[in-house]
């Protein structure tokens, strides 16, 4: 991949420069939550403004059904990243419109415009090659040269993730170039011990990168809504925890590949549960019991993992030279629930190993629960993109980035 220093090595003074940047920021009730991702490519934005470039920022949020939704409007993101910059950013209230045209017009060199939410436009995430050619088109009608920063989602087969570098002269931006140097320590130059920390609620939207890490991992802690499933496998009764009872055989054979493999696999000793889901909007105190993990009460569910497992998981990770973490431990958004979570996160900073930190709900806990996000080795903004990549997937973003 050419990148950003190379551009900016040839000058891009007057030019329009679009950055498809990944602003996809929770919000709750119009105000954004973590700003993470913002900030994560404002390097960029930012060389690019003071190297005299129009720059367009564009970039998708949530999940609208290919039409306007202000529940979906990127505004915010775009206020936040003016006050970031320190300078005003104009905001164009359509995609490819005459709003867009008109903001990207407007522009003197060393200024920021930011367009409405992509996937706004049914022809972002189409399936029909057609479709989201014609709006790639469209797209590059308002730029001269295009940097990809958006890392969490070049593993969709979008227009501007996708379609649009073919139409203009490419680069990766410094987020870009950041996480697929640290994805490749992963995978290409793994100091080892190397342990992996895999959260979250499904074991399905991780049976791929399990499946890759049995052949590179030396050791996998299991945590989060999954447990379950893998705790079913062994045998034991999960109460009403969350579980997929259509994975076990899956799991059971991963477990028997892992032992066959040398593969440390380390589930928890016990667990909080309580017989109700906690109320994330008051924080109620939940009152958990801690339960060993293989004896749920039939009428309780899992909800964390709990204090002697927090301990089990630093010890196993304290002697690790590389350590990828990927998913919560529990409900991390109450804190009858973070604890797990606090744990694992802590014993990332205590370790001299090298630690990434996964993207997604992982990222945003570290941030949610008060830890330094500049004392781990690098935290992600792509969770799925990074599992993606981890799979050993061809990533559609990156393909096109090095065409």
């Amino acid at each position: 991949m050419k990148t950003i220093d190379e551009l900016l090595a040839e000058g891009v003074e007057n030019q329009r420069v679009f950055v498809r940047a990944d602003l996809n920021v929770p919000l709750a009730d119009g105000v954004i939550t973590d700003d993470g991702r913002i900030r994560a490519v404002l390097p960029t934005v930012r060389a690019l403004a003071e190297a005299g470039a129009k720059v367009v920022v564009a970039s998708h949020l949530g999940r609208p059904k290919g039409a306007p939704d202000p529940a979906f409007s990127l505004l915010p993101a775009a206020e936040r990243l003016g006050e970031l910059l320190g300078a005003p950013v104009a905001f164009a209230q359509d995609t490819v419109g005459p709003a867009a045209h008109g903001a990207v017009d407007g522009l003197q060199p060393g200024q920021v415009a930011v367009l409405e939410n992509l996937r706004f436009n049914p022809g972002e995430t189409s399936k029909d090659d057609a479709e989201r050619a014609e709006f790639a088109d469209r797209l590059a009608a308002l730029a001269d040269v295009y940097v990809g920063d958006g890392f969490g989602a070049v593993h969709r087969r979008h227009a501007s993730v996708y379609d649009l570098p073919a139409r203009l002269p490419h680069y990766a931006g410094y987020l870009i170039a950041t996480e697929v140097g640290v994805l490749k320590r992963l995978t290409e130059d793994v100091q080892r011990p190397y342990a992996v920390v895999l959260g979250g609620a499904k074991v399905s939207d991780k049976l791929g990168v399990i499946d890759h890490l049995l052949e590179r991992a030396d050791r996998i802690i299991i945590g989060g809504g999954m447990v379950y499933t893998f705790l079913k496998a062994q045998g034991h009764e999960v109460g009403n925890s969350l579980l997929q009872e259509d994975q076990v055989p899956a799991v059971q054979d991963y477990l028997k590949r892992a032992a066959e493999r040398g593969v440390e696999f380390v589930l928890p000793v016990d667990v909080l549960a309580a017989t109700s889901f906690p109320d994330l909007k008051t924080k109620a105190p939940a009152h958990p019991d801690t339960v060993a993990a293989d004896a749920i009460p039939a009428d309780q569910q899992g909800l964390d993992i709990g204090p002697k497992t927090g301990e089990l998981y630093a010890a196993k990770l304290a002697d690790a030279a590389t350590v990828f973490w990927n998913g919560p431990m529990g409900v991390f958004e109450h804190p009858d629930y973070a604890e797990g979570t606090k744990a694992v996160a802590q014993a990332l900073l205590d370790s001299s190993a090298f630690t990434v930190v996964g993207g997604g709900d992982s990222a945003a806990a570290v941030r949610i629960l008060g830890f330094d996000e500049q004392a781990f080795g690098h935290i992600s903004t792509g969770g799925g993109a990074s599992l993606e990549y981890l799979e050993g997937k061809t990533l559609p973003g990156l393909a096109a980035l090095e065409n």
